[in-house]
């Protein structure tokens, strides 16, 4: 019998999907590629068995990492925009704490679940989790008195995308601030 490591079995087995999940995400982050069952099993410190009390499939466990994830990022971005103390610090907040993700070793999760997991598993969380990322911007700008509350809500995330893409986090930082500090004086 297995030797429980927590002081209850929900715990422990709270504990194990934990490190599970959180195997298969850096076998994705080092990767690029699907891990095995048995990989991520390897990587938990698990027996290869173990992992199918867990999950059934590798589809169901990359499923499990996507409905792990997503939320965690969009709640890391939620947590640094109610740090900041004015909407217009709200709305700043938000664009640096989406460009610190995206040039967060996330970013190489994302693109990897974005190749290994089925479209159809991925695009009702990944929905999901870009509406709930809006929620502090739109809040932020809402308090701000932004009269366009969704259509700048895009242009900000659309210059957000771009210039992640384009440029080092500091250039796309130093960009973005060029072009939003007229609009975000106080």
């Amino acid at each position: 019998m297995p030797r429980i490591t927590a002081p209850t079995v929900a715990e422990h087995h709270a504990k194990q999907r934990r490190a599970l999940l959180d195997a298969a995400r850096d076998l994705l982050a080092e990767t690029g590629a699907e891990p095995s069952m048995a990989a991520v099993a390897r990587r938990a410190g698990l027996a290869r068995s173990s992992i199918y009390q867990y999950f059934s499939s590798p589809p169901d466990m990359l499923a499990a990492v996507v409905g792990d994830v997503l939320p965690a990022w969009a709640d890391r971005v939620r947590a640094h925009v109610e740090a900041a103390a004015t909407p217009a610090e709200r709305v700043w907040a938000y664009v640096e704490a989406n460009l610190e993700l995206f040039a967060s070793p996330e970013q190489a999760v994302a693109q990897a679940l974005s190749r290994v997991v089925e479209p159809q598993v991925l695009q009702r969380p990944m929905e999901d989790f870009h509406r709930r990322l809006q929620v502090p911007l739109r809040d932020a700008l809402t308090a701000w008195g932004e009269p366009e509350v969704e259509a700048i809500a895009e242009i900000i995330d659309a210059m957000i995308v771009r210039a992640a893409r384009d440029a080092a986090p500091e250039t796309a930082a130093t960009r973005l601030r060029r072009l939003l500090e007229g609009y975000l004086r106080d």
